[in-house]
């Protein structure tokens, strides 16, 4: 006879028991006034199921009884003091009989604390407590499983070790809506998901792990076990220095790279480089050509490639689909041993509606709103996470430090975080819902995007956040003790929409458009701006750099190249996207590698040299990085010669003693004789001249420098007489 009742174990056979602890395993039971050790086990593949228990000197072995034909199984053993620990061994039905510890014997794996800690939002680490963890457990070697699901009736382990059936490993429940299980003797690669039934309707589905750190190569979508702990980083000397390299006083020169397109491998099919080849071919491209940092796509696992990465199905998880996350460790590593800096694409706004993902997680709208006025993009068919929700904030307040922690990551940049901010964000009338206060503003994400700063801040100084916010929000780079959001950086959209309408005209008609050159002075210094100009402004029919460019193909690459030279003299930090370096006349392909070929073209090479070139003098010059967000590092020259649509400034550093002089031609006219007023006497050495013949340009230009006249000009005490060449910016610095 069992020794529970009979709708006791059906709920275990069914797979619908609330706690199957208090029935599986070991129990201290009263039989006939004598207490006993029932040991239950529900092995439904299991022909026989023996207990092995180890003495000091032999094994003993206890049968147990089958008591229903789908594999419900127990065992009476004499009482001791404590519940020894014992081994399983299952004789199934086909195949060789194999051994293993019984899940049901072991402890409690999460502490009290931990589990308040995620109720109220403010577990740190919670990447280090949920999901799948290899621990060593009362001397016995497993998986420690858990995961938020509040509203399940049951949460069940499933993998390829028990044959993906829910019936075998269901978890225990916790406060707060934790599961959580200890699976013994599983090891690295396990391969698991969680099958989750709700209390509503018998919904039930199979769900990649929310916090698992490495998932199937696409379309799969579970999830992998692997331990985090094992590689061995070298780039402490970086992180040291790390600060500095990142402070709003340094070089950074941001080059923006999708890993899957960089370049590809055509001898063997087309195929994606792995991290580690990456590591070696991007760094050896990247460090000569002078740039500082490298900003990736987002990274984390996303099943379809044309989302480019901004539809994440796992958040922990980098992307399979270039190798394991030792192998993104190892890019990171090697970046950093090469004094490449590291940010990465982050995307807490939105999540995709796969069913294997957070989408109705256990049921309902744990993740997202249940109202679509709230909880969902039009624009781009995805869900908006409820920023409300104290177990949401922490799952992405998490994300963030963990990929600022495990990875080494140095800086995120945050996408669309104006999607974010309004509540009405592409929206129309009646299709959206007010905040408390009847505003536009999303409060709850506000909450979350402090937050989220405070926390990076503080849990890893040195690192930097970034904003992709294309409105006109005040403060978003400004601490949020001033009320502010607490970015250190934000995407100037404004001056990269200007510029690329300029550029885009023909010059007989930039006269008229002036206006779109100097406008972003006006605003300037209101936050510490990065200039983009990114992978959005490059695919979907709005064509490359160079093919917006007007005119014959030696001025579309001189247009080109005279920008170029103007975006590095402009006020803020910079960064390109690959392929625009060399000027790529295709629109950016996701699915194909850059036209590396190019390269054996002089227009392109020229493109490649001055980018090169313009990043050296970026970094060697204070004048070019120290005093980018307030007035004292720009002086405008002349931004009135409209009828010529040239412009000069000046750029100055800290000190005041090394100014570099710019002026840019935006038309197809050389202008000899012209005269710019410059801030002292002595020789003006030109440092860089967009038309000079190694760049593909036409070598106009001043012969190396000129010196000034005692004639003051513009508003200076003195004046060079130079030759502005055509479509081109020259830089000139006195060197006496």
């Amino acid at each position: 006879m069992p020794t529970v009742d009979w709708s006791t174990i059906d709920a275990i056979r069914g797979a619908y028991q609330p706690d199957p602890f208090t029935v599986l395993g070991p129990h201290v039971i009263d039989v006939n006034g004598n207490q006993v050790l029932a040991i239950r086990v529900f092995q439904p593949y299991a022909r026989a199921v023996t207990i092995l228990m180890d003495g000091q000197e032999t094994t003993r072995e206890y049968p147990t009884e089958r008591l229903t034909d789908d594999g419900y199984f127990e065992a009476i053993l004499p009482n001791r003091d404590t519940v020894p620990r014992y081994r399983l061994r299952i004789t199934p039905w086909e195949g060789e009989a194999y051994e293993i510890h019984d899940p049901y014997a072991f402890p409690l794996i999460l502490s009290d604390y931990d589990i308040y800690l995620i109720g109220e939002g403010n577990h740190l680490r919670i990447y280090e407590k949920l999901g799948a963890h290899l621990i060593e457990m009362e001397g016995v070697r497993g998986v420690a499983f858990a995961v938020w699901a509040p509203n399940a009736e049951r949460v069940s382990v499933i993998g390829n070790w028990n044959r993906w059936d829910g019936r075998v490993n269901p978890m225990r429940q916790r406060d707060n809506g934790i599961w959580e299980i200890f699976i013994p003797d599983l090891d690295e690669g396990a391969r698991y998901k969680y099958e989750i039934k709700s209390r509503f309707a018998g919904w039930m589905a199979e769900k990649t792990d929310p916090y698992g750190v490495y998932t199937e190569l696409r379309p799969g979508t579970a999830s992998i076990v692997f331990d985090l702990d094992k590689y061995e980083w070298g780039d402490a000397e970086w992180l040291a220095g790390r600060a500095a390299a990142n402070a709003l006083d340094a070089p950074i020169a941001i080059y923006e790279v999708h890993l899957g397109s960089w370049r590809r491998v055509p001898e063997e099919g087309g195929r994606f480089l792995t991290y580690r080849e990456l590591a070696h071919q991007l760094v050896d491209y990247v460090k000569p050509m002078g740039y500082t940092h490298i900003e990736l796509l987002p990274v984390a696992e996303h099943p379809l490639d044309a989302s480019w990465g901004y539809q994440v199905l796992a958040y922990y998880a980098p992307t399979s689909r270039f190798g394991t996350p030792a192998d993104f460790m190892y890019f990171v590593d090697h970046c950093h041993r090469n004094g490449i800096g590291v940010f990465l694409d982050w995307v807490p706004g939105h999540f995709p509606k796969d069913i294997s993902g957070l989408n109705y997680f256990d049921g309902t709208h744990l993740y997202e709103h249940a109202d679509p006025r709230l909880g969902e993009h039009q624009d781009w068919g995805t869900l908006i996470f409820n920023y409300g929700r104290n177990e949401v904030r922490n799952f992405l307040l998490g994300n963030a430090l963990y990929w600022l922690d495990t990875y080494h990551i140095d800086g995120l940049r945050v996408d669309a975080v104006a999607s974010m901010l309004y509540l009405d964000y592409s929206r129309n009338e009646g299709e959206w819902l007010p905040n408390i206060y009847g505003g536009r503003e999303n409060l709850e994400a506000l909450a979350f995007l402090r937050r989220f700063n405070e926390l990076t801040h503080t849990e890893h100084p040195g690192t930097v956040t970034m904003a992709e916010e294309s409105t006109a929000w005040p403060m978003v780079s400004r601490p949020t003790y001033l009320g502010g959001l607490g970015f250190d950086m934000k995407w100037n959209m404004g001056w990269m929409n200007d510029m690329l309408v300029y550029m885009s005209k023909e010059p007989i008609h930039r006269r008229y458009h002036h206006n779109l050159l100097t406008f972003s002075l006006m605003y300037a210094f209101s936050e510490n701006f990065i200039l983009p100009l990114s992978h959005d402004e490059v695919v979907h029919g709005k064509r490359s750099l160079i093919y917006k460019m007007p005119g014959d193909l030696w001025q579309k690459f001189a247009n080109l190249r005279a920008f170029f030279g103007y975006m590095y003299g402009h006020p803020g930090k910079k960064l390109l996207f690959m392929g625009s370096e060399f000027a790529q006349f295709r629109e950016w392909n996701a699915a194909e590698s850059l036209d590396w070929h190019l390269l054996a073209y002089p227009f392109h090479r020229g493109v490649q040299q001055f980018v090169h070139d313009l990043n050296q003098l970026y970094r060697r010059e204070p004048a070019l990085h120290e005093v980018d967000f307030n007035w004292e590092g720009f002086e405008w020259i002349d931004f009135r010669d409209v009828d010529r649509s040239i412009l000069a400034f000046i750029r100055w550093a800290e000190d005041k003693t090394e100014p570099l002089i710019f002026v840019s031609n935006f038309t197809p006219v050389s202008r000899e004789g012209y005269r710019v007023g410059v801030p002292r006497l002595g020789f003006y050495k030109e440092l860089i001249n967009s038309d000079a013949e190694a760049y593909g340009g036409g070598n106009i230009g001043n012969t190396g420098g000129l010196p000034a006249d005692d004639i003051p000009w513009q508003g200076q005490p003195a004046s060079i007489l130079i030759t502005a060449p055509p479509l081109a910016t020259v830089i000139l610095k006195p060197t006496s």
